[in-house]
């Protein structure tokens, strides 16, 4: 069963009457999220209860919204009232650059200028807030700090690693090549110690006597000759190149 419609007037009963505004409120609020967000509005609403409290939702900020309706409204009467238009950019004017000096003037004193002027409460505030900012800053210093000293670890691990790698791919290889020498010098000791081997035959050395005829003869042209030493003979190796193509004179 549905309820009945609801008479629109005040309710006397002060337990409902709280009730209701606090339903309906949320249900407002609600509402006006559900338009900004589907719709993509710039929506601001604004409740007083009838206690002077206040309650407000604007999904780009109550003062961004004024100051836009103010625009739009003073656009509106431009065309009657120019005169008030220029008068309301100079108070925006007026305020941005109130704004700025303030900022600057802040940006001054962070710094450690202009405080000449600055009593002790303000002096109390601006030395909390260094203080906060030199904290924020050092625990930020610490955090780098440790998280490059971490990717130093895992590099240096991972170095380790791969050196020691290394040094077992060398001692493998190493050993390898110490054996084949090992192998290589037994084997080449094994077949200069056998002369019967045939595979590597080694045989004596016998000295070769050659019968030279020493007698003089008739040399023409250039020709190299050598006399080889033999058995029981007195003439030892000479190189006739450097002698002449000429005919010697006990030849003739």
């Amino acid at each position: 069963m549905g309820r009945g419609r609801v008479e629109m007037k005040r309710i006397e009963n002060k337990i409902n009457r709280q009730v209701t505004f606090s339903k309906r409120r949320n249900g407002l609020l609600k509402k006006a999220y559900e338009l900004s967000v589907l719709c993509d509005a710039e929506v601001a609403l604004i409740i007083f209860s009838s206690r002077g409290k206040l309650y407000e939702f604007g999904s780009v900020g109550i003062e961004r919204t004024i100051e836009r309706y103010n625009r739009c409204y003073n656009c509106t009467l431009s065309n009657n009232k120019p005169e008030e238009t220029t008068q309301s950019w100079c108070q925006e004017v007026t305020k941005l650059k109130s704004k700025y000096e303030s900022l600057v003037r802040t940006n001054r004193n962070l710094l450690g200028e202009d405080l000449g002027e600055m009593g002790v409460k303000e002096l109390q505030a601006l030395e909390r807030q260094l203080e906060a900012a030199l904290t924020a800053t050092r625990q930020r210093k610490t955090q780098v700090m440790m998280e490059e000293m971490e990717d130093l670890r895992k590099k240096e691990r991972q170095l380790g690693d791969i050196n020691k790698q290394l040094k077992i791919k060398f001692e493998t290889e190493g050993h390898a090549f110490k054996t084949f020498q090992d192998l290589w010098a037994n084997s080449a000791a094994s077949v200069a110690g056998d002369p019967n081997n045939s595979e590597f035959p080694v045989e004596a050395s016998h000295p070769i006597s050659l019968d030279c005829n020493t007698e003089p003869f008739l040399q023409i042209g250039f020709q190299q000759h050598y006399y080889v030493q033999g058995e029981g003979s007195s003439v030892s190796k000479s190189n006739v190149a450097g002698e002449t193509n000429f005919v010697q004179g006990w030849v003739l």
